[in-house]
């Protein structure tokens, strides 16, 4: 009788045992191909079909840290290591952020901005564990060159608008100035004429905010004059 996994699963090479299967061996060299099917034939049928795997439940509680190893890095000292719950929360906020589609704005805000800007939450939750100042979900990826360089000039001029929209109705912030500079830089000339307009806007919105300012030595100035005179004197010379 054909076992159910025979049933379900035809065979790719038959090869059925001849009435010399018992002088084969698996520990014999052999000698054509078809002894070798043999061999496997055999080696297979004295296998289980289930194999359930013995695991001990204490031991699954003993850890509530984990330590990915990474090659070329020590290891964290006891207690330095971030809990499994945390690990795995970041894990998969990153993967739910990381690729914002190209028409959602929100996505976009999310990803560069962080949750406490986009949700207008700057303040820290008392009850939230210290581990959290850690999560970019929060407080926004920083616009690192792997990230910025991937745009193509369809995408980085949009994020840039969406940008853009969002500082005309909000105040100015340094992780809002790190991604317009580096936006801004990744443009290509010729500009396009919708990248004339988007910079012009940006350029306006940066002065009226300025005119805001009650101090010479806020902390704003010199990222708001940066952004107004790269929009003025350098970009329109891009072309």
């Amino acid at each position: 009788m054909k076992s159910d996994v025979e049933e379900l699963m035809p065979k790719l090479l038959p090869v059925e045992f001849g009435a010399n299967t018992e002088d084969l061996g698996l520990n014999r060299t052999p000698r054509n191909p078809q002894e070798y099917l043999r061999q496997v034939q055999l080696e297979a049928s004295l296998c289980p079909e289930v194999v359930v795997a013995q695991i001990d439940p204490k031991k699954l509680k003993r850890k509530q840290t984990v330590d990915v190893p990474v090659e070329g890095c020590h290891a964290a000292p006891v207690g330095f290591s971030p809990s499994l719950r945390w690990q795995q929360q970041q894990v998969s906020n990153f993967s739910d952020i990381r690729q914002p589609k190209l028409a959602d704005e929100e996505g976009w805000k999310r990803f560069c901005l962080g949750e406490k800007l986009y949700l207008g939450t700057s303040s820290c939750d008392p009850d939230e564990e210290p581990e959290s100042a850690l999560d970019y979900c929060k407080v926004g990826f920083p616009p690192f060159l792997s990230i910025v360089s991937r745009l193509n000039q369809t995408t980085l001029l949009m994020v840039l608008e969406i940008l853009i929209s969002w500082f005309e109705e909000r105040e100015f912030v340094p992780q809002l100035g790190r991604w317009l500079y580096a936006l801004l830089a990744c443009l290509e000339k010729p500009l396009l004429p919708e990248a004339h307009s988007s910079i012009r806007q940006l350029a306006r919105r940066c002065a009226q905010f300025r005119s805001t300012l009650e101090s010479r030595e806020d902390e704003k100035l010199p990222a708001l004059n940066l952004l107004i005179c790269l929009v003025a004197r350098y970009l329109p010379l891009s072309q």
